[in-house]
């Protein structure tokens, strides 16, 4: 199936494995990307050492030539170092979960890095499509993680009629019907994250793989309590612990994990400063709701590497609630294309007995 994604950035299935913090590592993104989709690396719980030994990992795994990306934040003050490691590796393609800088654009495209950052909002479609993007990612609110409240099938249309790029769907999307429809909507393929989270090829613990695999719809919800902003997570008795939790409490707590993070991630205090003033920047957070953020990557961290549920936070899509099996990639790519191809050929029918004269 070829598609205007597909021509862009040289993968066989328009299908993105999203960059999910301590989820898409290499085994996960090669497994993605020798399916014929694209996988992303996310990079910003590594050091730079980290990101560059993932990325060569990734290549050694793939054959030669094999496209996948690399997830940066764009706000991180060692973005710019990042950028040049992506560009000395050959990585064929840049992701953001922020919107990148046009000067930080034009860099990477001068270098023949495919750009294409997520979105959650039509303007900001527009303004990186003008900045120069390549394609943007657009994710609806069923989407895990930080999320909006607009539900993919509202902004899916809304960024295909305003720019002229090839347009990823995500939030919601885990099987071939689902990229029928997006396709139906004007995208030009489908993004992933945690029905990829959900494969064998992901190195996401057991335990918290069970936890996913049992919730229902409604064990998914939208909290403000792990960093001050919307995050679409499995519902658990940690989260309620935590939307019960003073605000002393949660300050002391988001302190030391603030601290933690920075010897993870090799950040100096003044660059996660610099980090915290970026994220202000053009968003009415408090100097608290910055410091929060802070909890996010370690708790996190304690189920997705450590297997606490009892400890951690698992983002988590709506999609959660209809997923029951553990496919690898491969098993996964191959069947929601089969699935895209019937759904097509049902549409075909129906178009035929619609056409067709009347009797007699």
């Amino acid at each position: 199936m070829e598609t205007a994604f597909t021509e862009l950035v040289g993968v066989e299935h328009p299908v993105v494995q999203t960059g999910m913090g301590w989820v898409a590592g290499p085994r996960l993104v090669s497994g993605a990307a020798n399916a014929g989709a694209l996988g992303i690396l996310a990079s910003a719980t590594m050091t730079l050492d980290q990101l560059r030994s993932a990325v060569r990992e990734v290549k050694s795994r793939t054959p030669d030539g094999t496209p996948f990306g690399v997830n940066l934040r764009a706000d991180a003050g060692d973005a710019a170092e990042r950028a040049q490691l992506i560009i000395d590796e050959g990585v064929r393609v840049a992701s953001f979960a922020l919107a990148p800088s046009k000067e930080l654009i034009a860099r990477l495209k001068d270098a023949g890095v495919v750009v294409i950052p997520s979105i959650g909002a039509r303007r900001h479609a527009e303004k990186v499509a003008a900045w120069g993007a390549d394609a943007v990612i657009v994710q609806g609110g069923e989407g895990g993680g930080h999320t909006g409240d607009v539900a993919t099938t509202v902004l899916l249309p809304q960024v295909v009629d305003a720019v002229d790029i090839p347009v990823i769907a995500a939030g919601g999307f885990s099987d071939g019907r689902g990229l029928v429809a997006a396709l139906s909507y004007g995208a030009a393929g489908i993004a992933m994250g945690t029905r990829f989270l959900l494969t064998s090829d992901s190195t996401v613990p057991d335990a918290v793989k069970a936890e996913y695999l049992k919730a229902t719809v409604k064990d998914v919800t939208v909290t403000t309590a792990v960093d001050g902003l919307p995050h679409r997570m499995l519902r658990t008795e940690l989260v309620d612990s935590l939307e019960r939790a003073g605000r002393t409490r949660a300050l002391v707590r988001a302190v030391r994990h603030a601290a933690a993070f920075r010897k993870l991630s090799g950040l100096s205090w003044p660059q996660m400063v610099r980090d915290g003033l970026a994220m202000k920047h053009g968003k009415d957070l408090s100097w608290s709701q910055v410091l929060l953020a802070a909890n996010t990557p370690m708790l996190l961290k304690a189920s997705m590497v450590e297997g606490r549920t009892d400890l951690g936070v698992m983002a988590s899509g709506q999609v959660a609630g209809v997923i029951d099996d553990l496919p690898s990639c491969a098993e996964l790519v191959s069947r929601v294309m089969a699935e895209a191809q019937q759904a097509l050929e049902s549409l075909e029918a129906l178009h035929s007995l619609r056409t067709l004269p009347p009797p007699g």
